[in-house]
C-alpha cells in the first residue's frame, strides 16, 4: 500500500524517482523499491510526507477513510436542518473540485462558496453541470431550492444496468397522464398519512370513478399503497404513497429539462464516451 501511494503522491507533485530520492535523501534505487512494494525506515517518513504534500496516514492509505468517518461523525452531530444544509455545501465544493483545473477551481471558490453567493441565487435557477468520461455531476442551486445528482460511470454500458426500456417507457407514460399526475402532486402535498379517496377526489377534482381508475394504476405501478380501513359506514379505501419511491427527484429533473431560463453559470463538457 505505502508504495503505491509513494508512486501516486510523487507523480502528482511531478517528481521523477531521482528527484524524490534527491529531496528526501536515498537513492533512487531506494524510491524505486518503496514503490515496488518495499518500506521507507520510519525516520524518513515524517520528510517523506513533508516532501509529497500529504500526511503519513495519506502515506498508508489511511487519510481518505478517517477523513470520511470524521465527516459522517460531524454531520451526525448536527440538527437534522443544519445538517441538510451543510451537507448541499459540501456537494457545492464536490461540484467546484469537479472542475478539474486547480486555477479555475480556485476562482470559482473565491466567489461561489462564499456565503453571500447562496443569497445572490435566490429564484435565480441557477445550474452547475460537469460531464467527464469517469462521471456526470448536476447541482441546481439557489437559496431556497438546491439539489446534488452525482454519477460515477459503471463497468460497462449504463443501460445494462437499467431495467428494460419497455418498464422505463410505462413510467414516463404514467407520468404523462394528467389525473395521475394532479394525484401525485397532492399525495405528495400532505403529509405522510393515509388519505381517504373522497379526499383526493375532491382536492383534485376528479370523479370517484376517475379516482378509483386512477389509484388502481398508481398501486399496480407500486407508487401508492392502499389500505382499508373500517368505519360507520363500512370499508373505505385510502391510500399513502410510498416514501421510498424516486418520485420527487423525477419530477425535480423533469423541471430542470424544461426550464426555458436553464442557465449553467458554468459547467464542464468534455465527455467524449456514450452516455448511454
Amino acid at each position: 500500500m505505502i508504495g503505491e501511494q509513494i508512486k501516486k503522491y510523487r507523480i502528482r507533485k511531478g517528481l521523477t524517482q531521482e528527484e524524490l530520492g534527491n529531496i528526501v535523501g536515498v537513492t533512487t534505487q531506494a524510491v524505486s523499491r518503496w514503490e515496488r512494494g518495499g518500506t521507507p525506515d520510519a525516520e524518513i517518513l515524517p520528510n517523506l510526507s513533508d516532501v509529497l504534500g500529504v500526511t503519513i496516514d495519506a502515506l498508508f492509505g489511511r487519510e481518505e477513510k478517517n477523513y470520511l468517518i470524521d465527516f459522517a461523525h460531524h454531520i451526525s452531530k448536527l440538527s437534522e436542518e443544519d445538517a441538510y444544509r451543510f451537507a448541499a455545501r459540501v456537494c457545492w465544493a464536490i461540484e467546484n473540485g469537479l472542475v478539474m483545473d486547480k486555477d479555475a477551481m480556485n476562482d470559482f471558490q473565491e466567489r461561489f462558496l462564499d456565503p453571500a453567493f447562496f443569497e445572490e441565487t435566490k429564484n435565480k435557477n441557477y445550474f452547475a453541470k460537469m460531464f467527464h468520461d469517469s462521471g456526470m455531476a448536476d447541482m441546481r442551486l439557489d437559496a431556497d431550492f438546491q439539489y446534488f445528482f452525482l454519477l460515477s460511470d459503471p463497468k460497462g454500458k449504463l443501460k445494462d444496468h437499467l431495467e428494460d426500456m419497455e418498464s422505463i417507457r410505462k413510467i414516463f407514460c404514467l407520468l404523462s397522464d394528467e389525473k395521475i399526475l394532479k394525484i401525485i402532486f397532492f399525495m405528495y402535498s400532505m403529509p405522510v398519512m393515509p388519505i381517504a379517496a373522497s379526499l383526493i377526489s375532491k382536492k383534485t377534482g376528479l370523479t370517484a370513478k376517475e379516482t378509483e381508475e386512477s389509484m388502481e394504476i398508481l398501486c399496480r405501478s407500486q407508487l401508492v399503497i392502499c389500505e382499508v380501513v373500517a368505519a360507520a359506514e363500512g370499508e373505505i379505501k385510502s391510500y399513502r404513497f410510498r416514501p421510498e419511491n424516486f418520485i420527487i427527484p423525477l419530477i425535480c429533473m423533469a423541471d430542470e429539462v424544461v426550464k426555458k431560463d436553464n442557465r449553467p453559470f458554468f459547467g464542464i463538457f468534455n465527455r467524449k464516451k456514450a452516455f448511454l
